[in-house]
């Protein structure tokens, strides 16, 4: 039995953008490039169509079983950094298919990891399920999975001896990510340690700088920011391309 971590650019997501595609491109020969209509359906086209290979090759890119693998680099790279004491218990936030969660228990096989996820309809094929399937697979036994909300977690103050999330914030809709940090942040032990890979680019994440050293000031240690655009998990090309510019992890310790 082989663990199956899906892709972080799902089949149905490549697949819907060829098909929105291929209708456009029936009714751009339809209307024919003439008139108003076919011209303003051709450029429809074009641009489906460009969509649809800029989802190809990210999904290509991402593939577990594909020979780039960069989602498995950056869940190895990103689980290399999250310590929790013997007895002790980690949480990730969006856990998704489960492969941080489940990488982070194996590299602490005597701590608990608890791996939470909405696993709404954009990305119906993560489930409890697969997870929990995934961890069977993979052996760990040290792991568990449930339903959760990142913007507001089910948790007491300082709960978890890690914490830790990767790519998950930055598709959260909201005006101040900085407070989905400290949300996730308050659930953290004194003592603890925190790893939280995204995209903080400041039209998203504000001025992340400034972020760390407000955490310092309030008695955090540790606190950095580790670029991961420059060789760590992608060079600048391919994060420019992937539309991932701003990749950094943000770890530290409370």
């Amino acid at each position: 039995m082989k663990p199956d971590y899906k892709n972080w650019v799902p089949n149905g997501m490549v697949y819907g953008f060829l098909g929105a595609t291929g209708g456009a491109l029936i009714l751009t020969l339809i209307f024919g490039v003439e008139g108003i209509v076919g011209k303003v359906l051709l450029v429809i086209t074009i641009v489906l169509a460009l969509m649809t290979l800029w989802m190809f090759l990210m999904h290509r890119a991402f593939s577990y079983n594909g020979s780039r693998q960069m989602s498995k680099q950056i869940i190895d790279g990103v689980s290399a950094y999250v310590k929790i004491p013997d007895g002790g218990k980690g949480l990730d936030v969006g856990c998704g298919s489960g492969a941080l969660t489940i990488a982070c228990a194996k590299k602490n096989p005597n701590a608990q990891m608890v791996g939470i996820d909405r696993w709404g309809k954009e990305y119906a094929s993560f489930s409890k399920t697969l997870c929990e399937s995934n961890a069977e697979a993979e052996g760990a036994a040290n792991v568990s999975f449930g339903q959760g909300d990142a913007t507001k977690l089910g948790f007491e103050d300082e709960t978890f001896d890690a914490v830790t999330s990767n790519y998950v914030y930055h598709n959260i809709p909201s005006r101040d990510r900085q407070a989905i940090l400290l949300e996730t942040l308050r659930t953290l032990k004194k003592g603890g340690t925190f790893v939280i890979h995204d995209i903080m680019s400041k039209s998203k994440y504000g001025d992340i700088e400034s972020f760390a050293k407000k955490l310092k000031d309030m008695g955090y240690e540790d606190v950095r920011l580790v670029d991961t655009t420059s060789g760590m998990f992608m060079n600048k090309f391919e994060a420019t391309w992937m539309g991932l510019s701003g990749s950094t992890i943000l770890m530290g310790k409370k």
